[in-house]
C-alpha cells in the first residue's frame, strides 16, 4: 500500500513544511518594499511550475489520443489542464498580492502579467469549445488538437515576449525585476524550502488530476450502463 501511495504521502508531507517552514524560514533584508512578501515565492513559483508540467501531461495525453483514439486519453488529457489552469489562476492571485506590495498595485499590465492571464484564457477557451460539441469522437479529436495550439502558445505569451520587452518581473529586457528571485537574495535556508515546494505542489497537482480523472471515467461508465 505504502508502495503504491508513497507520492502522495511524500506531497503530504511537502506541503506541511512548505506551509509551515515558509513562514519560519529566516529571510534576508531586502529592500523596504520586499520585506517579508519574499516568502511568497514559496507559494507564487511553485504553482506555475505546477500549472506547467500538468500542461506538459495534458498536451502528452492529447497527442496519444490522436494516434491511439481511447477515451481514457482524453480525461487525462482534459482533467489535467483543467487542474493545470486552476494553479495557473492560483498563481495570478499570488503573483497579484506579491505585485501589491512590490509594484505598487496588484495589476500593472507588466508583459509577463498580461501573457499570464492570455495563456490562462487560451486554455479556457479548450473547455468552452469542449462544451460546445456533443459528439464525442469529434469533441475529442478537435480538443486534442486545440490543446497542442494552446500549449504551444504557453511559450510566446509567457516565456518568449515578456522576456523581449521591458518587465517589472525577473527576466525582462532592461530590468532585473523583482529581487525576490535573483540567487543572490537567496540564502541556502530559503532554497531548503523552495525546492521541496516545487515538488509539493507538482505532486499535489497530479494527485488532484488523477482522482479527477478516475472520477469522469467512473462517472461515464455510470451513465453508459443506465
Amino acid at each position: 500500500m505504502i508502495r503504491q501511495y508513497w507520492w502522495k504521502i511524500l506531497s503530504f508531507i511537502l506541503l506541511v513544511y512548505t506551509c509551515t517552514m515558509g513562514f519560519l524560514v529566516k529571510v534576508p533584508k531586502l529592500d523596504g518594499r520586499m520585506q517579508q512578501t519574499v516568502r511568497n515565492l514559496f507559494f507564487h513559483v511553485p504553482m506555475w511550475f505546477c500549472m506547467q508540467t500538468l500542461f506538459i501531461v495534458s498536451v502528452i495525453y492529447a497527442i496519444k489520443y490522436l494516434r491511439t483514439p481511447n477515451p481514457r486519453f482524453d480525461y487525462y488529457s482534459l482533467e489535467f489542464a483543467r487542474t493545470g489552469v486552476v494553479f495557473g489562476i492560483l498563481g495570478l492571485i499570488t503573483g497579484a498580492i506579491w505585485a501589491n506590495y512590490q509594484w505598487g498595485q496588484p495589476w500593472s499590465g507588466d508583459p509577463k502579467q498580461n501573457g499570464a492571464a492570455i495563456a490562462i484564457l487560451i486554455y479556457m477557451a479548450y473547455f468552452v469549445l469542449r462544451g460546445s460539441m456533443t459528439d464525442m469522437d469529434k469533441r475529442s479529436r478537435i480538443s486534442a488538437v486545440y490543446n497542442i495550439f494552446a500549449f504551444a502558445m504557453l511559450f510566446p505569451t509567457i516565456w518568449i515576449l515578456p522576456r523581449l520587452t521591458e518587465s517589472l518581473h525577473p527576466g525582462g529586457q532592461g530590468s532585473e525585476g523583482n529581487p525576490g528571485l535573483n540567487p543572490n537574495d537567496t540564502t541556502p535556508e530559503m532554497e531548503m524550502v523552495f525546492l521541496p515546494a516545487i515538488i509539493g505542489w507538482i505532486l499535489l497537482g497530479v494527485w488532484i488530476s488523477t482522482l479527477r480523472t478516475r472520477l469522469a471515467i467512473l462517472t461515464e461508465k455510470k451513465l453508459s450502463h443506465e
